[in-house]
């Protein structure tokens, strides 16, 4: 999918740097900056590596200079802020154009002189490409000086201090650590000089707004009067073997070849393939793949990962992926748990999250539902009886099965559930109870173990047993005739009958309990109190509790962020669940696939080409948090995948 954006997109350096682009390696590293080609986070880089996948992140190359020399007038093509009372840089007055199909691409004019910049980056290695080609019409001689501002510092950490760099050959180094450069413009040291950011972005969330920059070299590329040139230079973690131009080629081709892989035909659903691919990555701590749950903040977590594995794998026929990231989670199991963080170093697992386990046993029915593959399920069922029994009898954090069948969760100040915040001893969202998502997901494992059972020479009976049990448990104890919909939860407060989003995922597991009358009504207040073109709602504006907005210091951000603010993830539910009980008519279809033609714009803003995590909950326009998420994008590729199967059909 192709965008273009123009002179008229770009009046001030504001709006150019409104939207991003991201390019990542498979190992967690990536480079990303403004349209305008900027750093207005501290998160963002031309050369972020990954030093052990996929969550130990360095930030060598944060931003790159760029000026262009015509008949001795100097322009900049880059643009950035500064902290140090200096006027901005304003290289996106020259910008002709910007687009971003496959790799991003810039187009610049000045004085006769048009520069084309195109960047890339190298699947499984911190390698970053930056590829120049110049026409010079201007009738004289042109020259291009390119300055790298370096940090060699932990991804996000923008250092407070100056640093120390020097250029040997065609390495930089500082610190221990090493970049590499090749170019086949003139490099050349510098004086040591340091810069000050300034990023607005960071300022406006309570975070570390601005940081230290340090150069020690230049490239340089001139272009005689009338003649056409190419130019590269590539930064990378380790000796650079491969050209910029064939780095370039690689990964186009690779892209292309994802979106053949993923058999979707909608350019929407075939931008959404590539923009999972984002996500997918290696950890070297387990040998497997894994799912990183956001850039630029988030790394690697189980609840995350097993709610963006069904689309990011699954829909786009990854199914060696999916596999392998399902194998890891099955060898990582522990009284019954899975993984919410992964060890890194000396460090070991996390286990607090009462939906991942239950949310492997339903990834692995949709895995063998696409594949047919019973060897594994084989392989995995002991672990899948473990967690089930495990569940039965109680394990920690709270997280049990009452004598009605029903799973309750949490204690003290630990959230387990997705609405997890925690803030000074405060909780924003408390769900310590009978949860409906988690009950929801526990009837479905059971229903799926009953199904499972046969596939592994066992007798299901008492799975299906339990489930009827848990059935006629939920129903009575959730539903609210009185206002259409199922309680958040069970536990006796106020927080039992708030309208929130979670009650979506009662009517879209592949085994439910609610009849189709009371689905309908699910749907149809979710819809009323939550649906926003951009995503659900976490809780109702009729709720005194509602948050409008989401911004500011930490503790602010945090109270808001389960409190109405709008999450793009649930309404793949949503639409599913409109789709099932519209009984999958094609009037059905049409009505959801017209609602989505919403994500046209929502992919033009932030990140391009990925949807974010979440939006403000009143009136949600510029995205918030991480400015691509996996399960954003992940349960948006499911529905566009059901429309598909329906007009297939």
């Amino acid at each position: 999918m192709k965008f273009t954006f123009g002179k008229q997109d770009m009046p001030s350096l504001e709006r150019a740097e409104e939207s991003c682009w991201l390019l990542t390696n498979g190992l967690g590293g990536y480079m990303s900056a403004t349209m305008a080609y900027s750093v207005n986070r501290g998160d963002m880089g031309i050369l972020v590596s990954s030093v052990q996948a996929p969550n130990h992140r360095m930030t060598l190359v944060h931003r790159l200079s760029e000026e262009l020399t015509v008949r001795g007038e100097r322009t900049p093509l880059s643009s950035q802020s500064y902290s140090d009372g200096r006027a901005p840089e304003t290289g996106y007055r020259a910008l002709s154009s910007f687009e971003m199909e496959y790799a991003p691409r810039w187009c610049y004019e000045v004085s006769g002189v048009q520069l084309i910049r195109r960047c890339a980056m190298e699947y499984g290695a911190n390698t970053a490409a930056i590829l120049y080609t110049v026409h010079n019409r201007s009738g004289a001689d042109c020259r291009l000086d390119i300055r790298p501002w370096l940090q060699f510092a932990p991804k996000g950490d923008a250092p407070q201090e100056k640093k120390q760099f020097a250029l040997t050959g065609n390495t930089v180094s500082a610190e221990g650590q090493t970049l590499y450069i090749k170019t086949d413009g003139g490099l050349t040291p510098e004086e040591l000089t340091h810069e000050r950011l300034y990023y607005a972005y960071d300022e406006r969330d309570g975070r570390t707004a601005s940081g230290y920059v340090a150069s020690c070299c230049k490239i340089t590329c001139s272009v005689p009067a009338g003649a056409s040139a190419e130019f590269e230079l590539i930064l990378s973690d380790a000796p650079v073997t491969k050209s910029g131009r064939t780095i370039l080629e690689e990964m186009v081709e690779r892209r292309r070849q994802l979106e053949r892989q993923s058999g979707l035909t909608h350019e929407v659903a075939r931008q959404l393939a590539l923009s999972a691919d984002a996500f997918l990555v290696r950890r070297a701590s387990t040998g497997g793949d894994s799912i990183i749950a956001g850039y630029p903040f988030f790394g690697d977590w189980g609840r995350d990962t097993m709610i963006a594995l069904p689309g990011c794998t699954l829909s786009t026929r990854r199914y060696d992926t999916a596999k392998s990231i399902l194998r890891t989670f099955l060898a990582y199991e522990k009284d019954g748990l899975v993984p919410n963080l992964f060890p890194e170093g000396t460090a070991k697992p996390e286990y607090n999250t009462v939906d991942a386990a239950l949310l492997l046993i339903n990834s692995i029915w949709l895995y063998h539902q696409k594949t047919g593959d019973t060897d594994f399920v084989r392989e995995a069922w002991p672990v899948l009886k473990r967690i089930v029994s495990a569940y039965q009898t109680g394990t920690h954090y709270g997280i049990g099965m009452d004598k009605d069948g029903l799973i309750r969760a949490g204690e003290g100040l630990a959230q387990v559930t997705w609405m997890d915040v925690c803030v000074e001893g405060i909780l924003p969202t408390p769900r310590h109870g009978k949860p409906v998502e988690i009950n929801a997901y526990w009837y479905n494992a059971l229903c799926v173990m009953e199904q499972f059972a046969p596939l592994a020479g066992e007798d299901g009976t008492e799975y299906g047993r339990l489930a009827q049990k848990v059935k006629e448990s939920f129903v009575p104890a959730f539903w609210m005739p009185e206002r259409g919909c199922l309680k958040d939860v069970v536990s006796g407060t106020r927080a039992d009958t708030q309208i929130r989003c979670n009650q979506i995922w009662a009517v879209t597991m592949p085994f439910t309990m609610l009849s189709h009358e009371q689905e309908v009504q699910v749907v149809d207040t979710v819809h009323r109190h939550l649906y926003t073109p951009c995503g659900l709602r976490t809780l109702s504006p009729e709720d005194p509790e509602f948050h409008p907005t989401y911004g500011g210091p930490q503790r602010e951000r945090d109270m808001a962020y389960h409190q109405g603010t709008v999450w793009p993830f649930p309404v793949g539910a949503y639409y599913l669940a409109r789709l099932k009980v519209g009984k999958y008519a094609k009037e059905t279809a049409d009505e959801v696939g017209r609602q989505l033609d919403a994500l046209y714009s929502a992919l033009r803003e932030g990140c391009i080409g990925q949807i974010p995590e979440i939006y403000d909950g009143l009136v949600p326009t510029f995205s918030r948090g991480c400015f691509a998420q996996a399960w954003s994008v992940g349960e948006l590729l499911r529905v566009y995948e059901a429309l598909e199967e329906i007009k297939r059909n």
